[in-house]
């Protein structure tokens, strides 16, 4: 499959307003490797490969162990390797992820209320949002894996 064109080139004011809310991430509360595991479970759901390949290695440079980013497919299986703190935001972000399914339930946001305040939860929802956009815009133009 070869890649279909280039977003940030083709349409870059788009690019530019995903960059913006990227910038945004940037300063929110969540540590490092709280975004990455975000970020890696939604790329998982949605299937983006780029994505996946670029946020385990990031995962990696901050400090995340592979054998939590192996596990990270089957957390709720391999919980003992997850805080329950983490474990809050990878629900959020498989219901937020697969909205139609049944979205962001009461159950899961009220434990989410146990470990965030509100602007926290708006930011892991953000974060959701925005890895959620990036894997349809890899996925859609068919950005490819570097080969390294």
């Amino acid at each position: 499959m070869s890649a279909r064109f280039n977003m940030a080139t083709t349409d870059a004011a788009a690019y530019k307003a995903m960059l913006g809310l990227e910038g945004y991430l940037q300063t929110i509360s969540l540590n490092p490797i709280q975004k990455e595991l975000i970020k890696i479970r939604a790329s998982q759901i949605n299937g983006c490969a780029f994505c996946l390949d670029m946020h385990t290695k990031d995962a990696v440079k901050y400090g995340e162990t592979p054998q939590r980013i192996f596990l990270l497919n089957a957390w709720r299986e391999a919980a003992d390797f997850y805080t329950a703190e983490e474990q809050v935001l990878l629900a959020m972000t498989e219901e937020i992820t697969l909205i139609s399914q049944k979205g962001l339930t009461e159950e899961t946001y009220q434990k989410a209320t146990q470990f965030f305040d509100e602007s926290q939860i708006a930011q892991i929802i953000m974060a959701v949002i925005a890895i959620n956009a990036w894997n349809r815009i890899g996925i859609s133009t068919h950005l490819q894996v570097p080969k390294n």
